[in-house]
């Protein structure tokens, strides 16, 4: 199976930016009060985009050596995905004003991008380690 490591890898890193992207549309028309961000087509396709996020996702940690787990940058990575969802639950949908919802909006962006910084850096502590 690791001969298809490159591309699984190119299908993962190339969902996770599609799917940033869109969470980045979405979110901005959710705060700018449009309807559009949270129609069935939209949600179907961003289901469908994490789906095949996920599922290259857990391909690569099935191909990777156990090594890749001692330096815990993939365990921070994936704590931060779990609040990455639940900010961008509660900005999308469930937060109570505009308010809340531009502050989740805001702190999933910047989760995202501290994910982004750990998965390029292979490091804990992401943009921070350089």
């Amino acid at each position: 199976m690791i001969e298809f490591y490159p591309q699984v890898r190119a299908v993962h890193i190339g969902t996770v930016l599609v799917s940033g992207a869109l969470f980045a549309l979405r979110g901005v028309g959710v705060l700018s009060g449009k309807a559009w961000p949270l129609a069935a087509p939209l949600r179907y396709l961003s289901y469908t985009i994490d789906t095949v996020l996920l599922t290259a996702a857990l391909m690569l940690v099935a191909m990777l050596p156990a090594a890749v787990f001692n330096n815990h940058w993939l365990t921070v990575k994936l704590v931060l995905l779990v609040i990455y969802v639940v900010l961008g639950s509660f900005a999308l949908k469930r937060g109570r004003s505009t308010r809340v919802r531009g502050i989740c909006f805001g702190s999933a962006v910047v989760v995202y991008a501290f994910m982004f910084g750990i998965a390029r850096t292979h490091q804990p502590l992401g943009w921070l380690a350089v």
